[in-house]
């Protein structure tokens, strides 16, 4: 049976235009692109100095998005052997060595790493039922201004400790940006 490839363009940035290609993995589904685009217009269009958690890279497209927008540094991290190495071919295409990609469980990585990061992407595998535990954690790796981009099948709904910066809708997709308020 043959690999299908899936493809999305980079929407934004030096690398604006190049297509990352991505093998079918369940659960793996791209920020579409009119999402994309809405979420760097929110952001800025420049990432120049930002340092960015992209948790579950899946694809890439969102941390590819924000390296190709000059972030000084993004983390990507993925699990899946298949993907990641798909991730490895597209970052060595585009010669992105802002990019750090690793291989290793999100929850794993969260509970290990100690940096802070002015941006984190976070879009879990819907069925895993990971945003309540994640929420919880996310705040030691913010910086004092970070954000957090937040995708799920439904609209999500924070504590108390969250402000919803931003929110959208497209189709089955809710997106956010929540900034942490607590004890700030």
């Amino acid at each position: 049976m043959p690999l299908i490839q899936n493809k999305v363009r980079v929407i934004g940035g030096k690398w604006r235009g190049r297509v990352i290609s991505f093998p079918s993995n369940a659960g793996l589904r791209p920020t579409p692109n009119r999402v994309r685009e809405t979420v760097f217009n929110w952001l800025g269009q420049d990432m120049s100095g930002r340092v960015c958690l992209d948790l579950f890279a899946g694809s890439g497209a969102m941390g590819i998005e924000a390296a190709s927008r000059g972030s000084e540094q993004v983390v990507m991290v993925e699990s899946s052997p298949r993907v990641y190495s798909a991730l490895q071919a597209n970052l060595q295409k585009l010669r992105a060595d802002q990019i750090e990609l690793l291989m290793i469980d999100a929850l794993e990585f969260i509970i290990s790493d100690q940096r802070l990061f002015d941006v984190i992407f976070l879009d879990p595998p819907y069925q895993l039922g990971l945003l309540p535990e994640l929420l919880n954690t996310l705040p030691l790796h913010l910086t004092k201004d970070g954000m957090i981009y937040l995708e799920a099948d439904e609209p999500p709904e924070p504590d108390e400790n969250w402000s919803v910066w931003r929110a959208g809708r497209a189709g089955k997709v809710h997106y956010q940006l929540l900034k942490y308020e607590k004890n700030r």
